[in-house]
């Protein structure tokens, strides 16, 4: 059995915890992170060891980086990479529910919750999060630091840019596109490519924000 750190005391972490306690092949050590008011504390048994550049003076664990957050995992994984920190380190944990089909591929540091299904050719990158009952159907393409929240739908063939973000029980048409740190809205039914760093929302889905700015007049 692997040993495992995973970095955030966050929910997500408690959720990978249950998860891997119950039928994963690891050993969770304790979880590292950055705020200090944590330091000591204990996660649903797990306890919190240190910051996370302490990854280093455990060089047999593997890690998993549960900050719910895509553009919060990268911060992360890149600092660690810049202390020297190699990918091979990163743990993969799936959920037994989940049924990985033969010709799907999933990258490192990802996490998939229960019941996520896919179905033929689907490729998830590296330090994907996909939370409970998330449908990936053939042909997808998962960047790396997306996250899924519960419920999402994906059609055919729908590629996925880096960080993005599917709020929960959202939907996307075949053939479509969302860019690089984009946000689909929570129930939106997405009909048309979504560029980066937008916001869209509602059914049909339509942009509300563009960067750090209202796209439409009245949206707070």
């Amino acid at each position: 059995m692997s040993e495992l750190l995973l970095i955030a005391a966050s929910g997500l972490a408690r959720e990978v915890l249950a998860m891997v306690r119950s039928s994963g092949p690891f050993d969770v050590i304790g979880i590292l992170d950055d705020d200090e008011d944590k330091l000591g504390r204990v996660v649903d048994g797990a306890h919190v060891l240190g910051p996370v550049r302490d990854a280093l003076k455990f060089p047999h664990a593997l890690l998993l980086v549960c900050i719910g957050s895509g553009t919060g995992r990268e911060s992360v994984v890149m600092r660690l990479r810049s202390l020297g920190l190699a990918e091979d380190r990163y743990a993969t944990a799936i959920d037994p529910s989940v049924n990985v089909p033969e010709g799907c591929e999933i990258g490192r540091g990802s996490i998939l919750l229960a019941h996520v299904s896919m179905t033929a050719s689907v490729t998830i990158g590296s330090h994907v999060v996909a939370m409970p009952g998330v449908t990936f159907t053939h042909d997808d393409v998962i960047g790396d630091f997306a996250t899924f929240a519960s419920g999402v739908s994906l059609g055919g063939n729908v590629h996925i840019g880096r960080a993005a973000y599917i709020g929960m029980n959202a939907s996307v048409r075949e053939r479509r596109s969302i860019g690089a740190k984009a946000t689909i809205g929570m129930g939106a039914a997405v009909l048309n490519d979504v560029p980066e760093d937008e916001t869209w929302a509602g059914v049909p889905a339509r942009v509300i924000r563009r960067g750090n700015s209202p796209a439409l007049e009245g949206v707070q």
